[in-house]
């Protein structure tokens, strides 16, 4: 049995799972290994690091993986656009900002445009300014996002704008039956990130890894705290998803202080991050990391996702009396 759905036919992909753009952690090596195991790859661009990139893209190879950015900083640094579409992508996703102003440049390289939204209305205005392809993000999502669950807000996005384009659920998907539900509320696919967040392949801290491995969903929370210690001017109306520690606990209802020790607090944050100093540093997961469990390869990830979800599927006539 094969997964097929508008998803794997646009993208001309095996099984209908995307890797998420994860900043700094999906690189060439994570992204081509779920492009190779029938997804899609996205390799995460950030907030853009030339260097960084051509390097991640070389260890990509030959396999056609797409390349992601976070919108608003790209508005700061368009020419990384140039950069990465000089590779020929097989896809461009951009997330967190309006992608009006990129889309005839993506389109001109006849490249696809995917599209993150975390709301009905920003799935509107996305697939009116060129959307190929929409993914509709739940607030149980790793990383930057917004307060909509992904339950009900998926086949909201689908009643809105399924007729038009192929939409792919995000936020707490972290195994097959994730898959297959994602499926019966009508997304043509799912993206996924946390459940790589620990993979062979992923390029987290190795204790960033054994802290994912040993965490649950209920380790996590939402907090602009380390994007104020980063010194990285979020919009208000996105903040992160991480494992809760000492640090965050620590200034998450305290945000104004914290902005006023920028000058201390960040070359603090920095260096812990370098050396896996998770009292401070954060470990960006989302609710899904319940699923991370094993210290295995991309492949094995998607082969087991797909394996559960078809076979989800084959037994659901056997519910209908």
């Amino acid at each position: 049995m094969t997964i097929k759905t508008a998803l794997t036919s646009l993208l001309n992909i095996e099984h209908p799972i995307l890797l998420a753009p994860m900043a700094g952690l999906a690189g060439g090596a994570l992204a081509s290994a779920v492009t190779n195991a029938g997804g899609l790859g996205v390799i995460g661009g950030g907030y853009g690091d030339k260097e960084w990139l051509s390097r991640e893209l070389l260890k990509a190879g030959n396999a056609p993986v797409g390349i992601g950015f976070i919108t608003w900083s790209l508005q700061k640094n368009p020419s990384l656009l140039d950069q990465a579409l000089a590779h020929h992508p097989k896809a461009m996703f951009l997330s967190f900002g309006d992608i009006g102003e990129f889309e005839p440049r993506i389109k001109s390289a006849g490249v696809l445009l995917i599209a993150q939204v975390q709301n009905v209305a920003q799935a509107r205005k996305a697939v009116a300014d060129g959307a190929d392809i929409i993914v509709a993000q739940g607030t149980e999502a790793g990383g930057h996002g917004s307060v909509r669950s992904t339950l009900p807000l998926i086949p909201a996005v689908v009643d809105a704008v399924g007729q038009h384009v192929p939409v792919v659920a995000a936020g707490g998907i972290g195994d097959g039956r994730g898959l297959a539900a994602a499926l019966m509320l009508g997304a043509s696919g799912v993206l996924c990130g946390t459940v790589f967040y620990a993979s062979q392949e992923s390029l987290a801290h190795p204790n960033v890894k054994q802290a994912a491995l040993a965490a649950n969903g209920d380790d996590t929370l939402r907090s602009s705290a380390i994007d104020v210690a980063r010194g990285i001017d979020w919009p208000e109306q996105w903040n992160i998803r991480t494992l809760k520690n000492p640090f965050i606990t620590q200034w998450h209802h305290d945000l104004g202080r914290l902005k006023q020790s920028v000058a201390t607090e960040k070359p603090r944050y920095l260096q812990a991050a370098a050396d896996g100093d998770l009292d401070v540093a954060a470990v960006i997961v989302g609710e899904a990391v319940d699923f991370v469990r094993e210290d295995v390869g991309a492949a094995t990830i998607v082969q087991r996702m797909v394996s559960t979800a078809e076979g989800l599927l084959r037994g659901a006539p056997q519910m209908l009396g």
